[in-house]
């Protein structure tokens, strides 16, 4: 995919002692792989700044980490709620039948009768398999079951088809 705009992999949730480290609520699987982008853009109030990881790890269900340049807690606390995002071209590349979830959020769907449910709002993950949060003249939560109800994904023309009884 030729988008440019970067992919949010996690977001900051809090502060881990008192030199500069992060709680990093990751949304990478494993958790801890979000430390393997060094470079981290980080949208927090209305700014962007480019941060680089120093050092970071898994710690329990969150990862913390020390960015380049904080060095004390009062510098952390300006990054709390901070979405983490990164370059799509450090990515890994996808093989044909995977999607990142962010190329999935905006992308139409639409039931094989033909009836448009909506845009994908946003995908939850439940353990069992994800979820599509598809808002149009309703809300309606869409199992992500390849083959089974997802029957096919088309990031060109921005269309899930689905098999899927919403009513």
């Amino acid at each position: 995919m030729s988008d440019t705009k970067p992919v949010v992999l996690g977001h900051i949730a809090g502060l881990f002692g008192v030199k500069g480290w992060v709680k990093v609520h990751s949304y990478t699987k494993p958790r801890e792989a979000i430390l393997d982008y060094a470079d981290w853009l980080i949208e927090c109030a209305g700014e962007s700044r480019l941060s680089r990881v120093a050092e970071g790890q898994r710690h329990g269900k969150s990862v913390i980490a020390r960015l380049s340049g904080i060095d004390d807690r009062d510098e952390a606390a300006a990054l709390i709620d901070g979405v983490i995002s990164v370059s799509r071209d450090s990515l890994p590349e996808t093989a044909d039948d995977e999607h990142y979830w962010a190329d999935l959020e905006g992308l139409q769907v639409v039931h094989l009768d033909g009836t448009v449910l909506g845009k994908v709002s946003y995908l939850l993950e439940t353990g069992a398999n994800d979820v599509l949060v598809v808002r149009g003249n309703q809300e309606i939560l869409i199992p992500y079951v390849k083959d089974d109800v997802i029957k096919n994904v088309d990031l060109d023309k921005g269309i899930i088809n689905v098999d899927w009884e919403w009513r």
